[in-house]
């Protein structure tokens, strides 16, 4: 089914399965389409529905049933900057079958930005970190995204999230007639892996530094020239993501370790700003078109060659996380004052749930820059967070605050001494930013 634009728009008002209304159609191509839903609860929950045409499908690239299956397995992924997947299925209008997935609706995606100016380094530092941490994840899992690139990256509510529903099993055939410059040059022959999503990192960091993706040597689609202009230490890891060789390419760790050796150690304090209506770092407008990647969907789930793809790399334990709604245990005791013995962990502690803060957009917006809140916080022996301290104190009393309330809701795989477990010690240093927040942790004790 080949549908322009006008016969996708009569879809709309259109109830599919009798629970998801078509609301708005918010973008689409020849063969899908997505469209603004609501998810039915306690309270109603903007959504978005994609609707890929049967049609589209082919038993000897990627038949309906794969789909579904691969969409389903996505939809068990659960990761603080990826797009959450809430069911798929089939379903027929006027005698035309259909495969639909519901997701979380993004408001805004990164690619609206760029044709009015490029992003700044700052900016480019924010997002970075996040959508690594995503890859790395997904990485470890078996995934590659296969798709990354501006529009992919988006925002929903105060949080960046890269999009999940056209991710494929690493190793998955690519499209041989993919022209993008976003595919790195062996995906047609060796499906999608960690080392071409890298790729796409290096094409997308020219494209929003410069507005323009970058040139291809000489027709060459392995040769790659990164503008001098682009400042470091972006020009450097993008000429380390666009080797034409993917066993030489940095992996998503070397970038975030790229990133992360630009942020300075020592805390500061910010003046603390009433949120008011801002100018939006990303230009507010319905999302259009952004989850409509249907030649993602063309590739075999089944292909029995595995091919040569260098290995995904192990992410950092603190990018490992569980759903954040889990409560943690809490009590009133203080640090403690007194010098204690030195201990030596046989085994370090890691982060076992990273939570986030709950910051308004309205509050974003007024960052110029990042507010900077450190969270020192008392881990128990069963790896729940007994204590937690803004340190230093800081002026903007808002950011603490949702630093703190948090970092309360961490938790921790304790350390070992002598065979047991133990508590612990952390520094979280939360950075706000207009586009995203991070954390970064510390074990400081044992």
């Amino acid at each position: 089914m080949r549908a322009p634009t006008e016969l996708w728009e009569k879809l709309e008002g259109r109830v599919i399965e009798g629970k998801f209304p078509l609301r708005r159609w918010l973008g689409g191509s020849d063969h899908s389409a997505v469209f603004l839903t609501e998810r039915s609860g306690e309270e109603s929950q903007k959504a978005a529905i994609k609707l890929v045409s049967a049609d589209t499908f082919d038993a000897e690239t990627l038949d309906e049933d794969a789909q579904l299956s691969r969409w389903a397995d996505t939809a068990m992924l659960s990761h603080p900057h990826l797009i959450r997947l809430f069911e798929c299925g089939r379903t027929e209008i006027e005698g035309t079958r259909f495969l639909y997935v519901v997701m979380e609706y993004a408001e805004e995606d990164l690619a609206q930005i760029l044709p009015q100016r490029p992003l700044s380094p700052e900016e480019v530092t924010e997002m970075l970190p996040p959508t690594a941490e995503a890859l790395a994840f997904l990485h470890r899992a078996g995934f590659a995204h296969g798709r990354i690139k501006p529009s992919n990256i988006m925002a929903v509510e105060n949080r960046l999230k890269i999009s999940t529903d056209s991710l494929r099993k690493t190793g998955d055939i690519g499209d041989a007639t993919e022209t993008s410059a976003y595919a790195a040059p062996e995906v047609s022959t060796d499906g999608v892996s960690p080392a071409a999503d890298v790729w796409s990192v290096g094409v997308m960091l020219v494209a929003v530094l410069t507005q323009h993706e970058p040139k291809l040597s000489d027709g060459d689609r392995g040769q790659v020239t990164v503008p001098e202009t682009i400042s470091e230490p972006f020009r450097e890891i993008a000429r380390q993501c666009l080797h034409a060789d993917p066993w030489k390419r940095s992996s998503v760790s070397d970038i975030l370790s790229k990133v992360q050796a630009q942020e300075p150690t020592e805390a500061h304090a910010v003046e603390d700003r009433m949120p008011k209506e801002r100018t939006k770092l990303w230009v507010v407008a319905p999302i259009a078109a952004v989850l409509l990647l249907a030649a993602a969907l063309i590739g075999s789930r089944f292909i029995g060659r595995q091919p040569r793809i260098p290995p995904a790399e192990t992410p950092p334990s603190e990018s490992q996380t569980v759903p954040a709604d889990a409560p943690a245990a809490q009590s009133q005791a203080p640090f403690a004052e007194k010098v204690k013995p030195a201990r030596t962990a046989e085994a370090r502690g890691s982060v076992l749930q990273q939570v986030l803060p709950d910051v308004s957009r309205s509050a974003q917006n007024t960052i110029t820059g990042r507010v900077k809140v450190n969270v020192r916080v008392a881990v128990d022996a069963s790896g729940n967070v007994s204590q937690a301290t803004v340190t230093p104190v800081v002026q903007s009393k808002y950011f603490a605050k949702q630093a703190l309330a948090a970092a309360r809701r961490w938790k921790f795989n304790p350390p070992q001494v002598n065979g047991q477990a133990t508590s612990s010690e952390w520094l979280l240093r939360f950075q706000f930013g207009r586009m995203s927040t991070q954390v970064f942790p510390s074990e400081i004790n044992p």
